[in-house]
């Protein structure tokens, strides 16, 4: 088994060993019941198509998989040929580890095999850009992952649009996911920008669509060109820019224009917003894959400026916190509640929090107000609160 996987030119192969015949064939020594060994071969990173971290897989070659027990059903030549096994390619094996089961999914390292590791092998490097797009791949402090910052990279797509589509970000009506993936599928987007641009008759040929459901997605894409700059900024995706923080950002500066012209130290001055969320939203608005994803959304028609929403300045000057379930609002029409009227929300408790908005299921936010002395208010008294 192991020398036939030598002769491979898939990137990576895990196998787990439980039948004792074969275990025993292997050479490997078992260890708690479940012992593996994974062959890799060498290969440029590639970027996760799903959440955009990149991964040490290969360049356009699959991560497989061989689990269960290792018998001639499971590794005799059918499989080989199914994963399409063929050729020697022993010069593109470079390492060799030892790994056991140690959850559902993921397997632990317990270590490399020396032996099997040709002289000529080098230690793997994480790319500076991403294999995909071409765009600087970023590790954040603290963290393992490495994440390609292309705002238009095609390993991402079906994530990005269907994020740009939810509901708390464009709230275009009837884009989920299983039509985003026909969508890009059939080619008709490569970009966010690309749904502005959909024809109809296109739209109408897909899988269970029909004249009358194009026509209403269509509609719905229009009416989203209305939408306020804060649920754009949150359509963008941009890293650790949640809701709130879109709304805030949209409300102190008004026109996405404005926000480009900040620099990190002006953005670090919005209330909570830290030096890292400022970092990657500088990063994201000044790269040439965003640029050239905003001039196109400028170009059909998508407003990027915040209307003054504001409702009164009942609440200046204070500070909320939510916590828990709300029954009446959802967080980000509590959020909104709050700073119509002048108040800001904050996602940490502290002494500086004037009040603490808990809903039933209340956590670990509601127990350290209580300990600092911090009134809690459900959202009865935050109604009376706002009509007084």
């Amino acid at each position: 088994v192991f020398d036939s996987l030598l002769e491979t030119d898939i990137h990576s192969v895990l196998v787990r060993i439980e039948a004792n015949a074969a275990h025993m064939a292997s050479g490997f020594a078992r260890l708690n019941g479940e012992v593996g060994v994974a062959i890799c071969t060498s290969g440029p990173g590639a970027t996760n198509l799903i959440t955009g971290i990149a991964t040490a897989y290969a360049d356009s070659i699959p991560l497989v998989c061989i689990t269960g027990q290792v018998n001639s059903a499971l590794v005799g030549s059918d499989v080989f040929q199914e994963a399409d096994i063929t050729g020697a390619a022993e010069s593109f094996v470079k390492y060799s580890y030892l790994v056991r089961k140690a959850g559902d999914i993921i397997p632990e390292v317990l270590g490399v095999d020396h032996s099997r590791r040709p002289e000529n092998a080098q230690p793997f490097e994480m790319p500076a850009v991403c294999p995909v797009c071409g765009a600087p791949v970023v590790q954040e402090e603290g963290e393992a992952a490495f994440r390609c910052t292309g705002a238009e990279c095609p390993a991402q797509l079906l994530r990005s649009i269907t994020h740009f589509a939810g509901r708390d970000a464009m709230d275009i009506e009837g884009l989920g996911p299983a039509l985003v993936q026909s969508l890009v599928e059939e080619k008709l987007v490569s970009s966010p920008a690309d749904l502005y641009t959909l024809r109809l008759p296109d739209v109408a040929m897909l899988e269970r669509m029909g004249e009358k459901s194009a026509q209403n997605l269509l509609s719905a894409i229009e009416k989203s060109k209305q939408n306020p700059l804060s649920r754009l900024l949150f359509a963008f995706g941009i890293r650790q820019v949640g809701q709130k923080a879109a709304e805030t950002l949209a409300r102190q500066y008004g026109t996405l224009d404005a926000l480009m012209q900040a620099d990190r130290e002006q953005l670090t001055q919005t209330f909570d917003v830290g030096e890292v969320t400022a970092g990657n939203l500088y990063r994201w608005l000044h790269s040439p894959q965003s640029l050239h994803l905003i001039r196109r959304l400028r170009e059909a028609g998508v407003n990027m400026t915040q209307p003054d929403q504001q409702e009164s300045r009942r609440l200046e000057g204070l500070t909320f916190v939510l916590t828990g379930t709300l029954s009446r609002y959802t967080r980000a029409e509590a959020t909104q509640r709050i700073t119509r009227n002048g108040g800001k929300v904050s996602g940490s408790v502290s002494k500086k929090t004037s009040y603490v908005l808990a809903g039933e299921d209340a956590g670990s936010k509601l127990a350290k107000a209580q300990s600092l002395g911090i009134p809690i208010l459900d959202e009865d008294a935050l109604d009376a609160m706002l009509s007084e």
